[in-house]
């Protein structure tokens, strides 16, 4: 296990990545990272799975970008070009799997379990491979069962490409709650709101309006997995009141807020 603490803007894929060796299936990273810092697109011949136990990043990867909450993870396939962004300050805890332990096919948003956020924590923190190695290789392949077995979560949500669009959104994606309209948030961009319109519907296949709802909608995942009530965060998230965030976050998901996080 290596930790490490990033300052600069952006930072390079860890070593780790590039270990082939089917006799360590699993092995890990931390990294403590602030807002804005990145990592250039790259691909490493383990598969990764990338969770923030702390914060939020947004994940590019085979064409698809995810906003990720710290009640989620990215399985990143071996060879699957992808780079990260910070939206805000993140705690990253990795594990990598040996590209001889075909876990999952295709890249994708996965809702973490209860049993799954204890086993990364126990195995970043090396205590159990310093214990006994035979025990360490038992709770690798209890994690390697618990990734296959995750579900897909519906949290793809474009970031776009044009620098302009990336900007908004990046600034959106830090303060979701910002309760200008488009014609205020479009000069931060340097272009006109229907130059905007255009650009989000192109490059993210939603409207503006689609598209800041659904990136609020992850802000409250965010703040559920932080314990707060539905009444909090519909006031936080500047929603009119809690039966309208609780009506759209039903919408969109499927079922209400308190009932979507594992308990």
């Amino acid at each position: 296990m290596t930790t490490d603490v990033d300052k600069a803007p952006t930072f390079v894929p860890s070593t780790i990545a590039y270990v082939e060796d089917p006799a360590r299936p699993v092995l890990t990273h931390a990294r403590t990272l602030k807002a804005g810092a990145s990592v250039h697109p790259h691909r490493h011949p383990r598969g990764q799975l990338l969770w923030a136990w702390h914060g939020v990043m947004r994940v590019i990867c085979d064409g698809a970008v995810w906003i990720v909450p710290a009640s989620h993870a990215v399985w990143v396939p071996g060879g699957t070009l992808h780079h990260i962004v910070t939206e805000t300050e993140v705690r990253i805890r990795n594990l990598y799997v040996d590209a001889s332990r075909r876990v999952r096919a295709e890249p994708d948003v996965l809702l973490l379990t209860p049993l799954l956020r204890e086993v990364i924590l126990r195995l970043v923190s090396g205590a159990e491979e310093d214990a006994a190695a035979a025990r360490h290789q038992r709770l690798c392949e209890v994690a390697l069962d618990e990734i296959a077995g995750l579900p897909a979560a519906p949290l793809s949500l474009a970031g776009g490409q044009d620098p302009r669009l990336v900007r908004l959104t990046g600034h959106l994606g830090r303060q979701p709650a910002d309760p200008r309209g488009l014609k205020e948030l479009a000069a931060l961009s340097g272009a006109s709101p229907r130059t905007m319109e255009r650009l989000f519907r192109q490059e993210t296949g939603l409207t503006y309006r689609q598209w800041r709802s659904q990136r609020k909608l992850l802000a409250a995942i965010e703040r559920l997995g932080h314990g707060e009530s539905s009444t909090s965060i519909a006031y936080a998230l500047g929603y009119h009141s809690p039966s309208a965030f609780v009506a759209a976050f039903r919408a969109h998901f499927g079922q209400p807020p308190q009932s979507f996080l594992p308990g």
